[in-house]
């Protein structure tokens, strides 16, 4: 199958049809990501962005434009400088914490048997879908044991405490967020930045009002202003102001400070940044 314009609407095709491709028509423009596409009007330039998964022809997330906001999304820093640090500090990252990586990933499956890595759907930037990778914390079962848990909803808490479905060693990853190594892996893959806006859910991201979907100018990271802040116990859901102060502020040197405190910030909660 093809990709076919009508109007405001396009009919989706296989991934190996559309890869890397670009194509305007009465839609407007129509650009091609691997398995996703992005759908923007031609006919309302403020109708923002949907992104479509080819696999299944669904709308992924839609994204809102952005709000008028003092933005540095896209200034030299972020465009050219910001990707290569990150793929720089990824790499020293994964070398220097492959012992690490090796032991962890053999703890997991001893104790909690196949299944080293859980990979999550999140909203990355320009609300592109990607799936985030973590070492698995919680048993097989951990569907069966959600009846058990009258703790804050995870979709809105991501460091629930106490929660039952955590294994031992999941509990004890989490604390230290010793689970989120693999992601420096989603960072040379180009889905993620060290330094950035958490990626949230997508069921989290479609009740977005507009001016939230300004945290999507930038690439998610793996620590961030909302990780290192007094203000960690609010949860990431209803700190999206956070996010926006990134955005409006980012630059070399807001990212070595947030680095600089996210160590500390681990150590002094005990929880994780």
């Amino acid at each position: 199958m093809g990709a076919e314009v009508r109007g405001d609407s396009a009919s989706v095709g296989s991934a190996e049809e559309h890869t890397n491709t670009t194509r305007e028509g009465d839609a407007g423009e129509i650009v091609a990501l691997g398995d996703r596409i992005e759908v923007t009007s031609a006919v309302d330039e403020t109708a923002g962005a949907t992104v479509i998964d080819l696999r299944s022809g669904d709308p992924v997330i839609r994204v809102e434009p952005a709000g008028p906001i003092r933005s540095r999304a896209r200034s030299p820093y972020v465009r050219f400088v910001k990707p290569i640090v990150d793929a720089v500090l990824a790499v020293v990252a994964i070398v220097l914490s492959s012992p690490i990586l090796a032991v962890v990933a053999l703890a997991i499956r001893i104790r909690m048997g196949r299944g080293v890595l859980f990979r999550q759907a999140r909203v990355g930037k320009d609300g592109v879908v990607f799936d985030v990778l973590k070492f698995r914390t919680m048993g097989h079962d951990r569907r069966g044991e959600q009846a058990l848990y009258v703790g804050p909803e995870r979709r809105q808490n991501h460091k629930s405490v106490d929660d039952p479905r955590h294994t031992t060693l999941g509990r004890f990853l989490r604390k230290w967020s010793l689970d989120e190594l693999p992601q420096f892996f989603n960072v040379l893959r180009g889905e993620m930045s060290v330094v950035g806006p958490r990626p949230e859910l997508v069921s989290v991201v479609e009740s977005y009002e507009p001016w939230q979907h300004d945290r999507h100018q930038v690439r998610p990271g793996i620590t961030g202003i909302w990780q290192v802040s007094e203000r960690n116990g609010t949860p990431l859901h209803e700190a999206t102001h956070l996010d926006i102060e990134y955005v409006e502020t980012v630059s070399l040197l807001t990212d070595v400070r947030i680095l600089a405190r996210t160590v500390p910030a681990m150590l002094g909660r005990g929880k994780g940044a």
